[in-house]
């Protein structure tokens, strides 16, 4: 099992969200440059960053900056996510460091980008499922679609999307264990490579994904309290 550390930013602090809600952050960590060390001196093999700021105010506050910053540091891969929605955000994304890009939204409403995406950079795209009570959200999580997360990845497994991120909101920050369920079927219904996230609260819960047949993991606020560890997920 593959155990991806998540650093959430806004405004260049590391936070996590509670069910995907900007009104409910709670700062995690003082600097994003020390957390990053810790998790790859802890062993992790792949540091996932989302950017809060790019995924509900646009290119204008993308921490473009920090990112670099971060990738340049790193000496493991780096997903980077949150509200990427043009081929230009891709590349430079790219250019600032970034191994694999996590589309959501865009995806969804913008069929020509996701097959542009697709096209130049299949290898490092992952799509992004948000989903709460089986469907699709966008926008930061503060729209629920009609859209069934299920049916939703069968279409991107056609279309050659090799990664996919299933996060359930109703558990991203809760600690209350990961929607295993959710994940099982989503797992036995498409051939892509799932990467469970949200709610994970501890190594137990690692296990259990692994039985299930998920082989990476991202994991929030379970890390920062220590609940689950790199080097004890991975032995």
């Amino acid at each position: 099992m593959k155990i991806i550390p998540a650093i959430d930013l806004i405004d260049g602090k590391c936070v996590r969200l509670y069910q995907g809600d900007f009104n409910k952050t709670e700062q995690v960590a003082n600097d994003p440059i020390e957390q990053l060390q810790t998790f790859i001196a802890d062993g992790a093999e792949m540091v996932h960053i989302v950017d809060l700021d790019g995924a509900r105010e646009g290119e204008q506050k993308r921490q473009y900056k920090l990112i670099e910053k971060l990738c340049n540091i790193a000496t493991v891969p780096v997903q980077v996510g949150g509200g990427i929605r043009s081929v230009e955000t891709i590349e430079k994304l790219i250019e600032a460091g970034a191994d694999r890009l996590v589309l959501g939204t865009a995806a969804i409403e913008n069929p020509t980008f996701l097959k542009e995406a697709l096209a130049k950079y299949s290898s490092q795209i992952v799509i992004g499922i948000d989903a709460k009570d089986g469907k699709v959200a966008t926008h930061g999580w503060e729209t629920v679609s009609e859209i069934d997360a299920i049916r939703f990845a069968k279409e991107m497994e056609q279309l050659g999307v090799q990664t996919i991120v299933y996060t359930d909101i109703s558990k991203d920050g809760t600690m209350s264990g990961p929607n295993v369920e959710g994940l099982k079927e989503m797992h036995e219904a498409v051939t892509c490579t799932i990467v469970a996230s949200g709610g994970i609260k501890d190594n137990s819960d690692i296990d259990t994904l692994e039985k299930i047949g998920i082989t990476e993991a991202i994991v929030g606020k379970a890390i920062y309290q220590g609940k689950v560890t790199l080097k004890g997920a991975s032995l």
